[in-house]
């Protein structure tokens, strides 16, 4: 999809920094050529003032991706994908697993929650960066309780990850 999005905002670097944004907070495009955090709306200069571009080239992005069927198919259909619980985690004491792997290995997700399972340990909410939006993207896995540390040597031996962090209260 990115790939996708790059090429129509091929020449345009203001306007490919708007519709990243977009993508990245799952902000959509709808009535009116308005943008929408859910049903809230966003105003544009609200949008321009984040990314440090004058309201207009948000106005001409939403208008370009209205005008050209592709994009519209995407960023009208784009949704918040809900709170990320990354930094209230230890409040809640939760755990936080941060985990760098390589971005299109197969199998890491399921091999990590396998040896949570045995370890006792249910995932609360697991939260992958996109590695086309990312350059060092991160598996973001929040637990019900804390990840004990002796897990780390076992969660490493999974090929293609790189690094474990565990975050707890």
């Amino acid at each position: 999809m990115w790939g996708i999005i790059v090429k129509k905002f091929e020449g345009s670097p203001a306007k490919l920094k708007v519709a990243k944004l977009l993508v990245e907070n799952g902000f959509r495009v709808g009535e009116g050529s308005k943008v929408y955090c859910g049903d809230v709306e966003i105003p544009d200069t609200k949008i321009a003032k984040v990314l440090d571009v004058d309201r207009r080239v948000v106005r001409d992005t939403v208008k370009f991706i209205m005008n050209d069927e592709i994009l519209r198919g995407v960023f009208t259909k784009l949704r918040p994908a809900g709170a990320l619980l990354r930094d209230v985690a230890t409040l809640l004491s939760y755990g936080v697993l941060e985990i760098r792997a390589k971005p299109d290995a197969v199998g890491i997700i399921a091999s990590v929650a396998d040896i949570l399972a045995k370890a006792g340990i249910s995932i609360r909410q697991i939260h992958a960066e996109d590695p086309d939006l990312n350059p060092d993207p991160k598996l973001i896995i929040i637990t019900e309780k804390p990840v004990p540390g002796e897990l780390i040597p076992e969660i490493l031996k999974v090929p293609y990850i790189k690094s474990v962090t565990i975050t707890q209260g």
